[in-house]
C-alpha cells in the first residue's frame, strides 16, 4: 500500500461494527418476524466487500433475495409429492451456489441464495404461511441490510487512493468442484433436521450455512480449532452480552454493546489485533453471536425460559459444529484431488 494513503482497516473495523449494530436495532426495533436476519446479512455484506451498495445495489440484493426464495417455493411441490427428487434438486442448487462462489463468482450472492434456498425450502414444506412469513422476513432483511451498508458507508467511506481489492484466485476445477461437494454436504443433514420443525430450527441452518461457507476456507488439519473453537467462542460471548443485557433490558444498551462486542471481533478480522486464527474463524464467531443472541431475546419476549432454549440450541450449534469437522476430515481422506486437505482460501 502506497505509504500516503491512509490504512483502511480501522475504518473498516468500526463500519462494520456499526453496520451490525444499526441492524440489531433495526431488526428487533422494528419487531420483524426473523430479526437476527437483517444484523448478520449486514456482517456478510460489510466483510465480503468494502465497496458501497448504492440504490442501485440494494435493489439488486433484494431482487437476488426475492429471486432464490422464489426457486424455493417452486420447489416445495415436489418436495410434498416426491420428496427424494425434491432433496437432491435442493443439493445441486446448494453444490451450485458454492462452486459458483469457488470459480470466482461472488461470495455474497451465493450466500445469499444458499440461505434463500434453505431457509424457504424448510419452513414452506411444513406450513405455506411458515414460509410466507420466511419470505417476508428475508426480504424485509434484505432491504434493511442496503439501508444500513448505505448509512456507515456514508459515516465511514473508504479512504481515498486506494487500489482497488485484488479477486480471489478462482480454485481450479476439479478442486472447487470437491470443496463445494464438501459444504454441500455440511448443510444438507441440517437442512434435512430442520425440515422437521422449521419453527425451531430455523436458526441451525443459518449455523450450518455459516459452517459451509467456513469449510470452503479451511483445511482438514486447521477444520477442529477453526470450527468447533468460533462456536464454543461465539457461545461464550452470547452468555456474557446477554448477562450485561439484563441488567438493564433497553434497545440502546442493546445497540450499544453490540457495537461493542462486534467492534472487538472485527479488529480481530482485519488484523488490527495480532491473532493466529483467521479471518473466517471471527467471521464465524460473530455470526454464532448474532444469532445465539438474537434468539435468546426472541425466546425472552415470548415468555420462554432463556436459559433452557440456550442450552439446547448451544448443544445443536455444537453438534452441528462436530458433524461438519468430522465430514470435513472423512470426505478430505476420500478426496482424489491433489490439495484438497490443504487450504482453499
Amino acid at each position: 500500500m502506497n505509504p500516503s494513503v491512509t490504512d483502511p482497516r480501522p475504518q473498516r473495523a468500526l463500519r462494520l461494527a456499526v453496520g451490525v449494530a444499526l441492524g440489531t436495532a433495526l431488526g428487533f426495533g422494528l419487531a420483524l418476524p426473523l430479526p437476527f436476519l437483517t444484523p448478520v446479512l449486514v456482517l456478510f455484506l460489510l466483510a465480503m466487500s468494502n465497496q458501497p451498495l448504492g440504490l442501485k445495489g440494494s435493489l439488486i440484493l433484494a431482487l437476488v433475495v426475492g429471486l432464490t426464495c422464489s426457486c424455493g417455493l417452486l420447489l416445495l411441490p415436489l418436495l410434498r409429492h416426491s420428496p427424494p427428487s425434491g432433496v437432491l434438486l435442493v443439493a445441486l442448487g446448494l453444490f451450485l451456489c458454492f462452486r459458483f462462489a469457488l470459480r470466482g463468482g461472488s461470495g455474497l450472492v451465493a450466500n445469499l441464495m444458499v440461505v434463500g434456498l434453505t431457509l424457504i425450502t424448510a419452513a414452506g414444506t411444513a406450513s405455506m404461511a411458515l414460509g410466507q412469513e420466511v419470505l417476508i422476513a428475508l426480504v424485509k432483511a434484505a432491504l434493511l441490510t442496503g439501508l444500513c451498508v448505505s448509512l456507515v458507508h456514508a459515516l465511514f467511506p473508504e479512504p481515498i487512493g486506494l487500489p482497488p481489492t485484488p479477486a480471489p484466485t478462482p480454485a481450479s476445477d476439479p478442486l472447487s468442484s470437491w470443496i463445494a461437494l464438501r459444504a454441500t454436504l455440511v448443510v444438507v443433514p441440517t437442512w434435512l433436521l430442520a425440515m422437521v420443525d422449521p419453527a425451531s430450527y430455523l436458526a441451525l441452518i443459518m449455523k450450518a450455512v455459516s459452517l459451509g461457507q467456513q469449510t470452503c476456507v479451511t483445511n482438514a488439519r486447521m477444520a477442529g480449532r477453526e470450527l468447533l473453537g468460533s462456536t464454543l467462542l461465539g457461545g461464550l460471548l452470547a452468555i456474557a452480552l446477554w448477562s450485561l443485557l439484563s441488567i438493564l433490558p433497553h434497545l440502546w444498551l442493546f445497540f450499544l454493546l453490540v457495537l461493542l462486542f462486534v467492534l472487538l471481533l472485527a479488529r480481530r478480522l482485519y488484523q488490527l489485533t495480532r491473532t493466529r486464527y483467521s479471518a473466517s474463524f471471527w467471521l464465524n464467531t460473530a455470526i454464532t453471536l448474532l444469532i445465539l443472541l438474537g434468539q435468546s431475546v426472541q425466546d425472552s419476549a415470548s415468555g420462554k425460559d432463556v436459559y433452557t432454549a440456550f442450552a439446547v440450541r448451544m448443544c445443536l450449534f455444537i453438534l452441528v459444529t462436530l458433524y461438519a469437522y468430522l465430514a470435513v476430515l472423512l470426505i478430505d481422506q476420500r478426496s482424489p484431488i491433489p490439495g484438497a486437505d490443504k487450504t482453499c482460501s
